[in-house]
């Protein structure tokens, strides 16, 4: 498989909590001024949480001897199976009415890209990419989230994490 498929695969698989989040507070009928600023914060999150997770990846893997593979398919399977239980179990959220609940947002939403960003070398070598993919694709996915939320059950938000999962613990098979 190719990195850049790989990297975009990631990235939607990343993205799926935040769109699955983003269709439930897309019932509150957020403006459209609060959905853009919403996505910019997600994608800015995903920007730089992968970015953090490999220079703390790095200082982890240069003092112990392991196999990147083999972390990244642990992490992978764990956040996978995180995000496969949160989705059976469902959520209940509570509203977002100011930024510092829009960063909350976009902290919790974004915590997996930091583990991703551990095994990110294995990934792609390009991480400033890899970055910008991340954060373009949920962005995206979080205003189209938001967008349909509206229309769409809160049920349909679970499967969509537990899609995102399923396909994190298929990459970590891989790996």
């Amino acid at each position: 498989m190719s990195s850049l498929l790989t990297t975009l695969i990631i990235g939607v698989s990343l993205s799926m909590d935040a769109f699955s989040l983003a269709l439930v507070y897309g019932t509150t009928e957020i403006d459209r001024k609060n959905k853009a600023l919403l996505a910019i914060i997600v994608g800015l999150f995903h920007f730089f949480m992968p970015l953090i997770g490999l220079y703390f990846g790095s200082l982890i893997t240069r003092y112990l001897i392991i196999n990147v593979g083999v972390l990244v398919a642990i992490i992978f399977g764990v956040i996978g199976g995180e995000m496969i239980v949160s989705g059976v179990k469902g959520r209940e959220e509570k509203l977002l009415v100011s930024l510092v609940g829009f960063l909350l947002f976009g902290f919790s939403v974004s915590i997996d890209s930091l583990t991703t960003g551990i095994g990110l070398n294995v990934i792609n070598s390009n991480y400033l990419q890899v970055a910008t993919i991340f954060a373009l694709i949920s962005g995206w996915f979080t205003y189209f989230g938001l967008h349909l939320g509206n229309k769409l059950s809160l049920k349909f938000g679970n499967y969509a994490t537990i899609i995102g999962g399923i396909i994190l613990i298929i990459l970590g098979i891989y790996y």
